[in-house]
């Protein structure tokens, strides 16, 4: 016994929703007899009586009415799985999981991330700011679908994509002598107190280096593993520091100034995803977004504090 097709229905509905065959095959993108022949053949399989000629139009039975409510319930399913797929292939839809290091997760990547959450109105965020051996276990343990960490990531498997790298700034506090200048350099730093990244990091040694080579002398009174507490630090007039421009720059209305600083000391970090999996096409959208943004910014440091003389 011959079964109804998904076509015969589809004329259906679309004769429903128009009013005329021709519409209809307007709308189904087929020809006006090939509408006919679907509607016909739809109502033989059914022995029902759908349409009655009025004019040049249709007018549906009342059985016809009947089915179409059937039919129109259905079909909003098939529009919502639909819609859903394109969501997904458009990139718009889903959780995305993300772990990025205190430097990214104190402002700037929340800031981005809520621009990038504004164009995709059904994706969900979560979002957790760790230090980054924390960030690169969550993704190896698939907790996160991305995470930003500082480099070097001695983990092999995960996949890494590098991103541009600012430079390192000098932070001071409100009214230090050292504001008056628009460019520090490591002999500047003779005497002061000076606040460091903890022993054995990468920062610290970069740091360190740059300063030996010029046999600066500084009072190593204060050392921090994260660069709020570093900034903080500085603010309340302990010393100052060399720090990423990330929080730099959040800190700038909280008692600190940021100064540019040379020898250049770039702040490295990359994003990575899980391995063994494809990354998602909207983690991959993301960090097109971060690279973008970072290229826009004008200028290796702007945003800094302006120099007052």
């Amino acid at each position: 016994m011959a079964r109804i097709n998904s076509r015969q229905v589809e004329a259906f509905r679309a004769t429903m929703l128009t009013g005329s065959v021709t519409d209809a095959a307007a709308l189904m993108a087929v020809t006006q007899p090939a509408v006919s022949r679907l509607l016909r053949d739809f109502q033989a399989l059914l022995k029902m009586k759908l349409f009655e000629k009025r004019g040049t139009g249709l007018v549906p039975t009342a059985t016809a009415t009947a089915l179409y409510m059937e039919v129109e319930r259905s079909f909003v399913g098939l529009e919502r799985i639909t819609a859903a797929a394109e969501e997904i292939r458009s990139r718009r839809t889903g959780t995305l999981r993300i772990a990025a290091l205190p430097a990214l997760s104190n402002g700037y990547l929340p800031r981005l991330a809520g621009r990038f959450l504004r164009e995709r109105p059904n994706l969900n965020l979560a979002f957790f700011g760790v230090i980054s051996p924390i960030v690169v276990d969550w993704v190896l343990n698939n907790q996160c679908d991305i995470g930003f960490a500082e480099v070097p990531i001695a983990h092999v498997g995960l996949s890494i994509v590098r991103l541009p790298a600012p430079p390192r700034v000098a932070v001071l506090p409100e009214g230090h002598r050292l504001a008056a200048k628009a460019m520090l350099e490591p002999r500047d730093f003779e005497g002061e107190t000076f606040v460091s990244l903890t022993t054995g990091s990468t920062g610290r040694h970069l740091i360190d280096q740059a300063f030996n080579r010029d046999d600066v002398r500084r009072v190593l009174r204060v050392e921090t593993s994260l660069s709020e507490i570093m900034c903080g630090l500085v603010s309340s007039g302990v010393g100052v520091a060399i720090c990423d421009p990330f929080t730099a720059r959040e800190f700038e209305s909280r008692g600190v100034i940021a100064r540019r600083f040379t020898p250049r000391i770039d702040f490295e970090f990359a994003a990575v995803f899980p391995p063994q999996r494809s990354p998602s096409p909207v983690a991959l959208d993301l960090v097109e977004a971060m690279r973008q943004a970072l290229d826009d910014i004008d200028g290796p440091m702007s945003g800094l504090s302006p120099v007052h003389p």
